[in-house]
C-alpha cells in the first residue's frame, strides 16, 4: 500500500560531531540535529558530517525534502516522485503497487540474486544507494553520493603499531554495540564471528552468549569450529540444526517478509539463529559481517590477483593469438594457459562475473522470449562498471573491496541479517562496519590485506594468540545452506520448489522446458550448482505470491 503521510523518518544511531548538532540531538532528537546541519552546510556536506548507522527522510520548513543513508546503507530508505511531491519510506512495498512490478528488476534479481539499488521491484520506486543523499526542491530531484570509497595507504606501515591500533578500535567498536542487555553473537565458526564473540566475551566478563546453526549434510556443517571458538572464549553456547522441514515451513514466511524479492539462501539459517537468540532473552545480537570486505577475506580477491598479473605482461597480442588457436584446446597444459589468457584479457569488473549463473545457463534458455522483450539484458553489466569506476583506488585488491562494499554488503549481506533479525524481533549490530574500522582499512596497505595469495593476512596475524589457531587456518564457509542436496532428497521440499517453478512458468517468466529439466535432470547431477538457481526462482515466486499474486508478463 502507498504511504501518503510522508512523515519524517530517522532510524539507526547517527553520530553527530560535538557542537551544536550533538547538543540538539541530545536535547531534541536527531531530526533537530539534521535540520541544523542542513541549514549550515547543505545536503551533501550535512550527510558527510554524520557517522554511524542511519537513514533520514525529512521535510524542512522551507519545503525541501532531504534523504540520506549511511555509507553501507545498513538503514534503508526508498522514494518515489509523484508530480511535485517526493514520497519516502523505509520499505519499497510501502510506496509500490502490485500492478507496478518492474520486469527489469526481476531480471536484475535473477542476475544478482538481489535487486541492487537504486532500482526496486516496483516501477518508479527507488532505494537510495549506500553513501548517497537526495534533495527534492521545487520539483527537482538530485541524487548523488556524498561519500565514495577512497584509499590512502600509509607509506611505511609498521605491523606492530597498526596491530595495536586495530585491536583497540575493534574493542571499542564492540563495546559501542552492546546495549546493556544479555550480550548475544552470531557464531558461524569463521574468523569474523569468532572475533566479535571473543571480544564480547572479554568485555562482559565471560557472560556473552553465542548462537550457531548446523546442517546434517556433508560438507556444509561447520559446527565444530563454532564449538572451538565457544570453548576458547567460554561463551554460553547455543546450537540449532536446521532441517528440510524447517525450510518447507519458513520459506514462504521469510520470502514474503522482505519488501522485494531477496535470494540470499543464508537468510533462512540466519532467521533460525536469530529466533533462537530472541527466545533466549537476547534483545540485540552482534554480527561479524564486513570483515572479509574490509580486510580482504574473499577467495576471489586472490584469484583476481593472479589474473591481474596478465596486465603487466608484454606481448598481449601474441599471447591472445596463441590462446585462440584450435589446437591449443587439445593439449591439457596448453589448454590451461589458453584458459588463463582468455579470462585475464576480460577487463574488470566483467572478469569477476565470467561465471554468473544466469549467463552460464543461458539467458534465452532460462527466460521466456516474451519476458526478455521487456528487459535490457546488458543493464546489470553497465551497473557494475559504473560502481567499479567510482572507487578511488590504485590497487586491484582495494578496488574489489570497494566494489563489494556496494554489492556484497549494502545490497546483499546486510539486508539479509537486518531482515531476518527484524522478523525474529531482534536488534542487530555490526561492529566490523564501525566508521573507525572503515577508515583504518582505507589506510591499510593492500599488501597487508592480501599478501601474495594469503587472504586477510593482517587481520589474522594481528589476532594471532587471541583467536584459536584452528579458526585462523580454517577455510571460509559461513551459514551455507545445503538446499540443493535437500531439495533432491526431501520430497516435501522438492515439491515446494517444483510448485514454485511452475508458478513462474505460468506467469510467463521462466520457460517450461528449462523448469522441467532443472528439477528432474540437472538437480540430481549437480545439486549444489543447480540448487542455487532453484532457490533463487523459488524465493521470487514465493515473494510474488505474497505481494503481487496476479502478476503476469
Amino acid at each position: 500500500m502507498i504511504d501518503l503521510s510522508n512523515k519524517n523518518l530517522s532510524t539507526g544511531s547517527p553520530r553527530f560531531e560535538e557542537g551544536r548538532p550533538a547538543e540538539l540531538a541530545r536535547a531534541q532528537g536527531s531530526e533537530a540535529a539534521w535540520l541544523q546541519l542542513l541549514r549550515q552546510h547543505g545536503p551533501a556536506e550535512a550527510a558527510r558530517q554524520v557517522k554511524g548507522r542511519f537513514a533520514v527522510g525529512l521535510t524542512t520548513p522551507e519545503g525541501e525534502v532531504f534523504l540520506a543513508v549511511d555509507r553501507f546503507a545498513v538503514e534503508p530508505i526508498c522514494y518515489r516522485v509523484d508530480g511535485d511531491v517526493l514520497r519516502f519510506a523505509a520499505r519499497a512495498d510501502d510506496l509500490g503497487r502490485p500492478e507496478d512490478i518492474d520486469p527489469q528488476a526481476i531480471f536484475d534479481y535473477l542476475y544478482f540474486h538481489v535487486i541492487p539499488a537504486p532500482r526496486t521491484i516496483f516501477k518508479n520506486v527507488f532505494r537510495l544507494p549506500a553513501g548517497h543523499y537526495a534533495s527534492f526542491r521545487d520539483g527537482q530531484l538530485t541524487v548523488a553520493p556524498y561519500w565514495v570509497p577512497s584509499f590512502a595507504p600509509v607509506a611505511h606501515a609498521s605491523f606492530e603499531h597498526l596491530s595495536e591500533e586495530f585491536r583497540g578500535i575493534l574493542r571499542d567498536a564492540v563495546t559501542d554495540q552492546l546495549d546493556g542487555g544479555k550480550a548475544g553473537c552470531f557464531l558461524s565458526g569463521g574468523t569474523d564471528s569468532s572475533t566479535i564473540s571473543g571480544m564480547a566475551a572479554q568485555l562482559t566478563g565471560g557472560k556473552a552468549a553465542t548462537y550457531s546453526i548446523g546442517f546434517e549434510a556433508e560438507g556444509y556443517d561447520e559446527m565444530e569450529f563454532a564449538r572451538i571458538a565457544a570453548r576458547h572464549f567460554k561463551t554460553e553456547h547455543h546450537e540449532y540444526y536446521v532441517t528440510p522441514a524447517d525450510l518447507v515451513r519458513s520459506v514462504p514466511e521469510v520470502a514474503g517478509w522482505y519488501d522485494q524479492p531477496f535470494g540470499n539462501s543464508s537468510a533462512l539459517p540466519a532467521y533460525y539463529c536469530a529466533r533462537m537468540a530472541r527466545e533466549d532473552g537476547v534483545t540485540r545480537i552482534l554480527a561479524g559481517d564486513g570483515g572479509d570486505e574490509l580486510f580482504g577475506g574473499n577467495t576471489r580477491y586472490a584469484k583476481q590477483k593472479v589474473f591481474g598479473v596478465y596486465d603487466d605482461l608484454p606481448a598481449h597480442g601474441l599471447l591472445e593469438g596463441f590462446a585462440d588457436q584450435g589446437w591449443a584446446q587439445r593439449v591439457p597444459l596448453v589448454r590451461k594457459l589458453a584458459s588463463y589468457v582468455n579470462q585475464a584479457k576480460v577487463p574488470m569488473p566483467d572478469r569477476m562475473h565470467t561465471y554468473n549463473q544466469l549467463e552460464r545457463l543461458g539467458v534465452g534458455e532460462v527466460l521466456s522470449a516474451r519476458f526478455l522483450e521487456s528487459v535490457d539484458a546488458l543493464e546489470p553489466r553497465r551497473h557494475q562498471r559504473e560502481t567499479w569506476r567510482l572507487a578511488k583506488s590504485g590497487d586491484l585488491v582495494d578496488s574489489m573491496l570497494a566494489y563489494d562494499w556496494r554489492y556484497t554488503l549494502a545490497d546483499c549481506d546486510l539486508p539479509k541479517v537486518c531482515g531476518t533479525t527484524r522478523l525474529a524481533g531482534l536488534g542487530v549490530g555490526f561492529p566490523m562496519l564501525d566508521d573507525r574500522l572503515l577508515e583504518f582499512s582505507t589506510r591499510l596497505p593492500a599488501s597487508y590485506k592480501v599478501r601474495g595469495l594469503r587472504l586477510r593476512w593482517f587481520f589474522k596475524e594481528a589476532l594471532r594468540g587471541f583467536l584459536p589457531d584452528e579458526i585462523i587456518t580454517k577455510k571460509k564457509q559461513g551459514f551455507g545452506l545445503p538446499f540443493g542436496v535437500w531439495a533432491h532428497r526431501d520430497a516435501a521440499l522438492k515439491q515446494l520448489a517444483a510448485d514454485s517453478l511452475d508458478g513462474l512458468v505460468a506467469r510467463g517468466i521462466v520457460r517450461a522446458e528449462f523448469s522441467r529439466s532443472l528439477i528432474t535432470e540437472w538437480l540430481p547431477k549437480h545439486p549444489g550448482f543447480y540448487g542455487e538457481m532453484i532457490w533463487i526462482l523459488m524465493m521470487l515466486e514465493q515473494w510474488l505470491r505474497r505481494h503481487a499474486p496476479q502478476y503476469r508478463v
